[in-house]
Parts: C-alpha cells; structure tokens; sequence
C-alpha cells in the first residue's frame, strides 16, 4: 500500500492546494501536530459492530444486504472489511484517500443551504460494483492500495472548523463502505454543531443505516435504476435492498433526502422505467422529494457508450413533472435551466445555478419572494 504521513501531506497542500487533486485539497492541520504524530496505526484496531461470529472461525457481516460469510483472513465484496482471527475488522477507518473542499451543490444537494462548502472525506472501497463508476479509482480499490493518511475524527473536525468549513460531507466513494469511520466523524461533527450530509448508493441494511443516520442532516440516495435486471447487471445488487434503505430515511430519521438518477444510454433510459420510478417516489416518498437526473459520462468499463444526450434528460424531467414531482433537476451538464430553483406554485425562479455554482438565490427565510410559499429543504 501507499502512505504519506501528515507532514508529506501538508507538504502536498503547498504544491497543489485548495482543490487540485483528491488527497491535497484541503488545508488547516496543524504543522506540529503533523510532526508530532507517530507511524502509521495497524488496519486491525477498529472493530466492525455488525457481525456475527460463525463456527470455525468464520463470520457473517451485517453492513449490507450482501450478507458476506467470510473465513479467517478473506474481506468482504466492499474491500473494506475483513475477518481477522473470527473477528471483523475494519481496513479504512481513519484512513482517507480523498479529502476536499466542494460546493455542497456537488453531492447534489439543491435544498440545503445553497452555495456553502463542505469538507469531503472518503475512503477507498465500495459494495457496488457499478460498470459506469465515475470514481472507480478510488471506489473499487481496497483502503490499503491507496495513497492515504492517518485523521482521527476529532482531529477532521477541527481542522475544517479552523477553516472556517461548516458541513461534513461524504461523496466520491460509498460511505457504506466505511460507515464505522463516517459515523464517527459524523458524531464529532454533530458534538461540534456541524451540519453532515452524505451521498450513497444506499445498499445498507436498516439498522447500520440508522446508526449512521441519527448524526446526518441530509442524504442523496442514488437510485441508479427501477428495474432487478439493471441492479443485478450494472451494479451486481438487488433493487429491494436499495428502495428498502430509501423508505427507512423517509420514514424512521428526520433527515432531509433527495435523489439522483444517473441515465446511462440504453441501460436505464427508458421513458416507462422512469415513470414507474417517478410514480414510486410520488406514492411512497411525496411531491417534494428532490429529484435528480444526472448526465453519464463514459467512463470504467461503459466508457464504449456515448454521453446521455440532452433530450433524454429534459424528457426524463418532463415525466417526473407530468407524475406530479414538483423539484426535478438536471446535473452534470451546465448550463441549463433544470439546474435552476423554482417555486413550484407560481413558477417564479428562486436559485439559478451554472452547474455547482450559485448565481442568483432570492429566496426570503425558505420562502418565495413573490407567493410566500415554504420550499421544503434545509436553508439556515
């Protein structure tokens, strides 16, 4: 595996800084705490809280709906778990590769506190094994075969409060996969009055979702299609476990929610697909439910497909608001007024967007400035 310490770490911050490469974009750790800090830690001092011990030293793991049964030494489908001596351990806790400073816009997020930053942190792994995986560097490699550092919880959030950074954020890679180090750094940050947001391929059991779920402000859930054929080829998981972990958020957390879909040409395209998509979200979530469609770009192994075109994007957006959605969005391509906000009474635009970057808000305390309505969303 690849290390740097802290200090290489701050060195790269230098070179690079704010925003130029997913492991040295973020700044504020202290210079002598870097130098004071010792080797790195052993990948088996954190150990996974949902597992059962099997016979012979095996165990079940309780993360995710891929129920992994591993013997003594093998790690699970997500690459970040693994069974040492009958016990679950995990390989990525405290162990960052990716570590930013984004637009809260780029998680997506249109309905929470527009136009503020979050510090990113992700760590290698995933449970899904997406053909289209935008950041498969990073997500379908294990921890430890990735350049990463050391950063306890307590130190990540102190250091984005000395920077001035007031929501945590977890993106580029699946939080699932290390949801033990995400849901303590999203408890230190609830302790330090941050806000927490996440994005997710939302393929967790309930129980661990809720743990983590108690300390989040807001979830993007990626329903990356409607059908069992598209989550068992594309993504090699079934569609229940990801609509189960979709209605739970709804319905058991006070967390915000929203959702994107990502058209992949030919896959998940289809207009009846999305209308039964949109008509589920309508039945089982409400009219004001979020919804993205993001544009694909070709990329791991569907890099052979051209990009959604625009026209399917702007008809997946005129289905979901024939269904009744009154918040549909168009992501990954600027400009276009589906980045836009507006008020889903009299039609009057609220937040206009050039893709992540806030050009205009005129809302008034979460309300239009013209008929007074309440936007639902987190604005203060």
């Amino acid at each position: 595996m690849n290390r740097i310490d802290r200090r290489d770490f701050l060195v790269a911050l230098g070179r690079y800084g704010v925003g130029t490469c997913s492991l040295c974009a973020f700044g504020g750790l202290g210079v002598e705490d870097a130098r004071a800090r010792g080797p790195s830690r052993s990948p088996w001092t954190h150990e996974v809280e949902f597992y059962e011990p099997l016979a012979n030293g095996s165990i079940v793991c309780g993360v995710c709906p891929h129920h992994c049964v591993l013997d003594d030494g093998e790690t699970g489908i997500c690459r970040s778990r693994t069974n040492v001596g009958g016990k679950h351990y995990a390989r990525g806790y405290g162990r960052p590769c990716i570590l930013r400073v984004d637009p809260i816009e780029k998680v997506p997020l249109n309905h929470v506190l527009p136009g503020t930053r979050t510090m990113t942190i992700a760590t290698g792994g995933c449970n899904l094994r997406c053909l289209y995986c935008q950041n498969w560097q990073h997500a379908q490699a294990r921890p430890d075969e990735l350049d990463t550092f050391d950063l306890a919880p307590a130190e990540a959030i102190q250091s984005a409060k000395d920077k001035g950074v007031e929501i945590l954020a977890f993106n580029y890679t699946e939080p699932v996969a290390f949801l033990e180090y995400a849901r303590d750094l999203a408890r230190a940050a609830r302790k330090a009055e941050m806000r927490v947001v996440a994005a997710t391929g939302g393929y967790v059991e309930p129980e661990p979702l809720l743990d983590f779920a108690q300390y989040v402000d807001a979830i993007t859930i990626g329903l990356k299609g409607f059908t069992n054929d598209f989550y068992e080829t594309v993504c090699q998981v079934e569609l229940d476990g990801v609509l189960r972990a979709i209605e739970t958020i709804k319905t058991k957390t006070k967390c915000w929610l929203e959702l994107v879909n990502l058209i992949v040409p030919t896959y998940n395209d289809k207009p009846d697909t999305i209308r039964k998509m949109c008509g589920w979200i309508r039945r089982n979530l409400g009219l004001t439910t979020p919804l993205h469609f993001s544009r694909f770009v070709p990329m791991y192994r569907l890099s052979n497909l051209p990009r959604t075109p625009v026209t399917t994007l702007e008809t997946a957006c005129d289905i979901a608001r024939r269904v009744g959605l009154k918040y549909v969005y168009t992501s990954n391509i600027a400009p276009h007024e589906g980045n836009n906000t507006y008020c889903c009474k009299c039609g009057t635009s609220l937040i206009q967007r050039l893709g992540f970057k806030i050009l205009r808000n005129d809302m008034r305390d979460g309300r239009c400035p013209k008929c007074h309505l309440r936007i639902p969303g987190l604005w203060a």
